[in-house]
């Protein structure tokens, strides 16, 4: 992503969280979290990640790498002893690996739940025939954050253009959160964490 900013490739990329210090983020225009995503008619009730149910159903997770670079899900998992019941799913799409995978795996019942971050699960699980539950994963005071301050990035040093993108996101906020919400995006209040 900074490699095609660098390279001029492109000027803005979108969906970076505030704080990703590779870019010029602008302000956020959206929070989200990731969920628990299950089929309705399942009888589970996850509500956090030391819910014991964890331990006993096979859990369907994005892997990206090494353990440094896995997503905060795989790490709370492993921190709680959940690793013998975890299926690793590969965020490197392609047509046999579409992003939809993961929530495809859960509405067949190739895993019993999955822990996805929002915008994804949201999308892909309102796209089923199968009804799927989404429930925010909170975080622990110790545990690694869920929710994140999404903002759109620029090359650094690149002033003029943030000014020109923070002016539009505020005069179209009404417009994105429709869309978001359109998509199904797991909306949160932007000044409060959920704990």
């Amino acid at each position: 992503m900074n490699a095609t900013l660098k390279e001029g490739r492109c000027d803005i990329v979108i969906g970076v969280p505030a704080g990703y210090d590779l870019v010029t983020p602008t302000k956020p225009y959206y929070r989200s979290t990731y969920v628990f995503v299950y089929p309705k008619n399942k009888g589970l009730q996850i509500r956090s990640l030391d819910d014991p149910i964890l331990k006993k159903i096979k859990i369907g997770v994005h892997l990206i790498g090494d353990d440094y670079t896995n997503p905060p899900p795989v790490h709370e998992l492993a921190r709680r002893g959940i690793v013998d019941n975890v299926a690793g799913f590969s965020t490197f799409y392609s047509s046999q690996n579409p992003p939809s995978t993961l929530i495809d795996a859960v509405a067949s019942g190739k895993v019993d739940a999955a822990i996805v971050w929002g915008p994804a699960a949201g999308y892909f699980a309102a796209r089923q025939r199968v009804p799927l539950e989404l429930v925010p994963v909170p975080s622990a005071p110790t545990d690694l954050p869920f929710t994140f301050d999404i903002s759109m990035g620029v090359r650094k040093g690149d002033a003029k253009l943030k000014a020109q993108l923070e002016q539009v996101l505020d005069k179209r906020q009404t417009e994105i959160q429709k869309i978001l919400r359109d998509y199904g995006v797991p909306l949160l209040n932007r000044k409060a964490d959920l704990k």
